[in-house]
């Protein structure tokens, strides 16, 4: 299997799309084709199936290799299952994505990353240490930080928005330890972080100092392609836990609906579909950032809008990477006219595409937001009615599919996918039931008294972590501070 940049360029094989990360046009990697998996041929043991659908898109890595990488990766995860599908009601169930060391789901990829970086260091006879760019708007900078932290070769930079994250996931990535680790807060938004991320990719200036130092710049963000693959993994599980619970037959659709920011979750399921995954709708699930719901029901990406801080701030975001990746695959793969669209967006912060396009995309994606308001109804209700817990992030994507079923009707059996355990908000979840206090862990303890869900062990300890990295920087100081942790 070969990778193609959505803007243009040559084709490179799999550990070079991983080791680079963004493709040296500027594009997102992409594979030259979408291998086919029959959903009945899956096993329902989750490292066995993630083997069935990695191993189309790894096809230099030795198959022995990919299965210790999988079986390594995944030892952490407190449930075999990896990613457990819970049933809600008769026709809704929840894919719990947060069940590995930072209980979100980026584990699920972040966990295995560092595993397929090192055999595409191996492939690609790199010897030079690769330096890892990361923006996250909360959850990917401890995913990242946590299966990065001290592997071989490997150093890691992890920017997040000053004031922009809970406080849970700031003291998850302030508190990391490891010799290769390092972190810093940046005045902005996660946009803001993510764009300065993007430009230091693009410096040519950049790449020979850090080259000259022996580094050569890479991602774990979801514009890496070997972050991506493992996303597709839990469509395929989910569909076939479904099967196994008399839910569906083999070969009826499903709806999936994903709360997204970036755009990576719910493309991984998009992939799915290319592969022959029976869907009927993939729903996205936004916040009041809601320029993904504009988007599909226009056809106009228009970044220029205010933006928002919310409880579910992993999805504050305005600028969604991944969304490159689709736009290549409905224009035909035609890298001009992607290449064109992206110009638009980093200069006038708009473009829109052919009404022909947006009809296409309806047929298999919706799309819509709620409130801050509406999120922690949802919860409340969710949890009154099912005495299911819900962080703020899967009460949007809750909200959002129960507008979807009152619009449409539609009764098909849909899977929720739910991001991140609850108690990494547990001060905006406390407020459901009272008004909480200003110590999120007291507040933590509270909201067990009041529901009796256990707190993850990894998140009662972190209040006696000492902080470890509290360097707060500008925009324009994200290249120095680059180069800093070069020095360090």
């Amino acid at each position: 299997m070969r990778y193609l940049s959505t803007r243009g360029g040559d084709a490179v094989s799999a550990a070079q799309a991983i080791v680079m990360g963004i493709s040296p046009s500027g594009g997102l990697f992409v594979p030259e084709s979408f291998p086919k998996l029959d959903p009945a041929s899956l096993s329902g043991n989750y490292r066995d199936d993630a083997f069935r659908v990695m191993s189309l898109y790894l096809t230099e890595t030795e198959p022995e290799k990919l299965k210790d990488i999988i079986d390594r990766a995944y030892d952490r995860f407190d449930t075999k299952a990896v990613a457990p599908v819970v049933g809600l009601t008769e026709t809704e169930s929840v894919l719990e994505l947060w069940h590995g060391p930072t209980m979100a789901f980026k584990d699920v990829a972040l966990q295995i990353l560092p595993y397929l970086m090192k055999e595409s260091l191996v492939q690609t006879g790199e010897d030079q240490t690769v330096y890892i760019l990361v923006a996250t708007s909360g959850d990917t900078g401890k995913a990242a930080l946590e299966g990065f932290r001290d592997v071989e070769g490997t150093r890691v930079l992890v920017f997040y928005p000053y004031g922009g994250v809970s406080r849970m996931q700031r003291l998850q990535m302030v508190t990391q330890e490891g010799a290769n680790m390092d972190v810093c807060a940046v005045r902005g938004n996660f946009d803001d972080a993510q764009t300065g991320v993007k430009q230091i990719f693009a410096s040519e200036e950049m790449k020979r100092e850090l080259g000259e130092a022996g580094y050569r710049l890479s991602s774990a963000n979801s514009i890496n392609f070997g972050r991506l693959l493992p996303q597709i993994v839990y469509y395929f599980t989910s569909y076939h836990a479904l099967v196994e619970n008399g839910r569906i037959s083999e070969g009826d659709p499903v709806n999936f609906c994903v709360p997204t920011g970036n755009f990576g979750d719910i493309l991984a399921g998009y992939y799915a579909v290319r592969m022959g995954l029976p869907v009927r709708k993939l729903i996205c699930a936004s916040n009041r950032n809601n320029v993904l719901t504009d988007f599909f029901r226009r056809g106009i990406y228009n970044a220029n809008r205010p933006f928002y801080k919310s409880m579910s701030c992993s999805i504050d975001i305005l600028v969604s990477s991944n969304l490159e990746r689709l736009l290549y695959e409905i224009i035909e793969r035609d890298t001009e006219t992607v290449t064109e669209w992206m110009r638009a967006l980093k200069e006038e912060g708009t473009y829109s595409i052919p009404e022909a396009q947006r009809a296409a995309l309806s047929d298999l994606f919706e799309a819509d937001w709620c409130s801050e308001e509406d999120t922690l109804q949802t919860i409340r209700r969710v949890f009154g009615s099912r005495g299911y817990l819900m962080d703020p992030h899967t009460a949007v994507a809750q909200t959002v599919y129960e507008r979807y079923v009152e619009r449409t009707g539609d009764e098909t059996q849909t899977i929720l996918l739910s991001t991140a355990n609850p108690y990494k908000f547990a001060s905006d979840v406390l407020s459901i039931f009272e008004t909480p206090g200003e110590d999120d862990f007291e507040n933590a303890e509270r909201l067990r008294q009041i529901t009796g869900k256990g707190i993850p062990a990894n998140l009662r300890e972190l209040c006696r972590k000492p902080e470890l990295h509290t360097d707060v920087c500008n925009l324009d100081e994200m290249p120095e501070r680059v180069r800093f942790g070069v020095s360090k």
